[in-house]
């Protein structure tokens, strides 16, 4: 068994410990996507189990049948779009954001028709999507704001985030009615009001620090990958505290997509030694996962809690992932 060091922060004053890491019995099962040149950038899993992703470089939305394996593709209707992030809301529709094309687009599963929203010309650059009471929230990374479309209007509202280049990210709901951001271009995370849309600031300790996903768990606590650093952290908004754990990879490690499995352990990348670290929250302990095709990045991670698996698009090698957790 290997140990490596770990970092804790309370607050703004770190406390020292060591974390055990090992090697996983799970494994990373991966879908050959057939078009050619495909660059899945990120996945997102319905009720129903199909399996939708954004291939960035060819613009299409594909879907992928995990009982058959048979994978749907349908073109954007604006081409070249660069279409980023992906979600699936409650009635079933996917949504994605067309990143080139400054537009968001909706897929209608049982036809296959895709309708586009144009946006703000500060929304030049959509990033990732996400539902919350039937609108769609979004991030706009190089113009340094974020914004909210609801589908029965078409009205769509912009706010921008107080730092300078804060280029915010990733995007997640917690329990309570809030959205949380991570400002990758800084070493803070937002707290967006969701029915004001105001953002709040938190500064994390470590002024090297730049999050860039996130995942928020049942009790509210905030779980981050520090690209930057190569670190997982968490910030528990109920009394302001910070922990941090040195990924296995190290600190070059790149942590990436992450997310919370339904059996309540930690998944995230490691962009640079494309393996998967699966965290257990109670024991802290670390478990390395290696992708099989080498040269996979996880930009983002989905979660199919009915079926206890998540899936990974494998951004650089024309694949799409999946771990079995049962």
């Amino acid at each position: 068994m290997l140990s490596r060091y770990g970092r804790s922060l309370a607050s703004l004053f770190p406390a020292l410990g060591f974390i055990a890491v090992v090697m996983s019995p799970l494994a990373v099962v991966e879908y050959q996507i057939p078009r050619e040149r495909a660059f899945p950038h990120d996945p997102a899993v319905g009720k129903d189990g199909i399996v939708w992703y954004t291939d960035q470089a060819n613009s299409f939305i594909g879907r992928l049948d995990p009982a058959t394996g048979k994978i749907t593709d349908y073109p954007t209707p604006t081409p070249a779009s660069a279409p980023h992030g992906i979600v699936v809301a409650a009635d079933g529709g996917v949504w994605y954001t067309a990143q080139r094309a400054s537009k968001l687009g909706r897929l209608d599963p049982k036809t296959g028709s895709i309708e586009e929203y144009s946006l703000p010309a500060n929304a030049g650059d959509p990033h990732t999507p996400l539902i919350r009471k039937g609108a769609v929230w979004f991030t706009v990374q190089r113009g340094n704001t974020y914004g909210r479309l609801d589908p029965r209007t078409r009205e769509v509202k912009m706010w921008t985030v107080p730092t300078n280049r804060a280029l915010p990210y990733g995007l997640v709901n917690a329990p309570d009615g809030s959205v949380w951001v991570a400002l990758f271009g800084t070493n803070k995370l937002g707290r967006i009001d969701g029915e004001s849309g105001e953002l709040r600031e938190i500064t994390l300790p470590d002024a090297g620090a730049r999050p860039r996903r996130l995942a928020v768990d049942e009790s509210g606590m905030v779980w981050y990958s520090d690209y930057a650093r190569g670190y997982l952290g968490s910030y528990n908004p109920k009394n302001g505290a910070f922990k941090e754990w040195l990924s296995p990879g190290g600190e070059k490690s790149a942590p990436y997509g992450i997310a919370i499995a339904p059996d309540g352990r930690i998944f995230y990348n490691e962009a640079r030694p494309g393996a998967m670290v699966a965290f257990d929250r109670k024991t802290e302990k670390m478990e390395s996962i290696t992708i099989p095709t080498a040269g996979s990045i996880v930009r983002n991670i989905s979660v199919d809690s009915t079926r206890s698996r998540i899936w990974l698009a494998l951004s650089g090698t024309n694949r799409i992932g999946k771990i079995e957790l049962k």
